[in-house]
């Protein structure tokens, strides 16, 4: 019965991409099944490698004024280097906080903030511009919660 399972898990669906490519996607998809997950985490970080690309989301780059103002743009943009929104405490109104957090980000479902207030800490924001983590820790204070900025 096991075995009948893995082949079910294991095999691919059959569509033109597959029989277009000779057999070398079923043999790829085959190999990587075997593999544990280091050895796949293994394989992403050199794919990544080896083709130049990553699997993180791009970050816009900061605008900086122009003219008079590139000497004060310049310090501020020192003073308000990336920073990371922790929730340390998620506090006694975890509703509210989830509130908070499904308006800071508003990709995060009700599922997933409410088990960022369950797993403290947990990571908010990461590398986000000042005016972002000011309103973001400003709006988890006011819902009841610790942050800690990083």
């Amino acid at each position: 019965m096991a075995e009948g399972k893995k082949a079910k898990i294991s095999a691919p669906a059959r569509n033109a991409s597959h029989s277009d490519a000779g057999g070398k996607v079923e043999k790829i998809v085959e190999e990587v099944s075997k593999m544990s997950v280091l050895e796949l985490s293994e394989l992403v970080n050199a794919l990544q490698e080896k083709l130049g690309v990553s699997a993180s989301l791009p970050v816009a780059a900061p605008t900086t004024a122009t003219g008079a103002g590139e000497a004060s743009a310049e310090a501020s943009a020192s003073e308000s280097a990336n920073q990371t929104v922790i929730m340390t405490a998620s506090g006694a109104n975890k509703i509210a906080v989830i509130k908070a957090l499904r308006e800071i980000n508003q990709n995060l479902s009700l599922m997933d903030a409410k088990g960022m207030t369950e797993a403290v800490p947990a990571e908010v924001l990461k590398d986000a511009k000042a005016e972002d983590v000011k309103s973001a820790s400003e709006k988890l204070k006011a819902a009841g919660a610790t942050v800690e900025l990083k």
